[in-house]
């Protein structure tokens, strides 16, 4: 099975990047945060990004399949501002309500692009285990993102090596397109949660969460022929980048607009053009 969402080279040639300076200056700071505000026109209806969102049944705090677990963290809002940024900035036809779906739904090979976020607590069910492989190994691209420390990395590292047993994640060079792609950055960023990002101007910087999450780490698992299937972003939370932006104009201007955006953006016209 393969994937079918995307027309990739046709998307491609049609996309073009309207870039900033700094990258999301012709975005407003404040927003209400009440929803997606566009319709897909029906031409667009199978050639529109999908943020898809994976449901797991796993995680601190979780409550059964509607309860308030850790796969939702975020949602939807971080998925509704990307979809605007990404609106705003560039031609890419964007849905703008996103998808939840759990990995052993048959309509995951219609997205190419899933997200996992807060994995500390997660552990795959079995059938989740061999679903999330072949997604992987026939096309599909992972972003893992927002866990904090050496706990939680210990413990995803122990569930994508049930996934993979034989494939270790490597820690991507800053040189590496995804970091240069559309926004070029100079440094791998951390981004806190927005309360820790807001007091951060006060406290001489501090931006991580726990004292064993100083250092931010993006790593990836690639196929064997090279292909990059997921990118796990440790110690930085994106997602918080994406939500709250419209909560505090310090956070907004120093950690939503100089990288959660620039930094997701590139990461999905990467996976989307490799």
């Amino acid at each position: 099975m393969t994937m079918n969402r995307f027309n990739w080279h046709c998307l491609l040639l049609a996309t073009t990047l309207t870039l900033a300076e700094p990258p999301v200056a012709s975005a407003q700071w404040r927003r209400s945060n009440a929803g997606p505000d566009w319709i897909i026109p029906p031409a667009f209806t199978h050639d529109t990004f999908v943020f898809a969102r994976v449901r797991y049944r796993s995680g601190r705090g979780r409550s059964g399949w509607g309860g308030r677990g850790d796969w939702r963290t975020d949602w939807p809002d971080a998925e509704w501002n990307l979809a605007l940024r990404l609106k705003q900035m560039t031609s890419l036809q964007v849905d703008p309500e996103g998808k939840v779906i759990e990995l052993t739904d048959p309509e995951l090979f219609n997205y190419p692009f899933i997200y996992i976020v807060e994995p500390g607590g997660l552990v795959f069910q079995q059938d989740e285990v061999p679903a999330l492989r072949e997604y992987l190994l026939n096309g599909g691209f992972l972003m893992v993102d927002d866990f904090w420390g050496e706990r939680d990395w210990a413990n995803f590292h122990d569930q994508i090596k049930r996934v993979f047993p034989n494939r270790e994640p490597e820690e991507i060079p800053l040189e590496h397109p995804i970091f240069n792609i559309v926004f070029d950055l100079k440094e791998k960023p951390q981004i806190p949660n927005v309360g820790t990002g807001t007091e951060s101007q006060y406290n001489g910087g501090i931006t991580w969460e726990r004292p064993d999450a100083r250092t931010p780490h993006y790593k990836a698992l690639y196929d064997d022929h090279g292909r990059m299937m997921a990118i796990i972003c440790h110690n930085t939370d994106l997602g918080d980048g994406w939500e709250r932006e419209g909560e505090n104009e310090f956070y907004f201007r120093e950690f939503s607009e100089k990288s959660a955006f620039p930094l997701g953006i590139n990461i999905i016209f990467y996976a989307m053009t490799h």
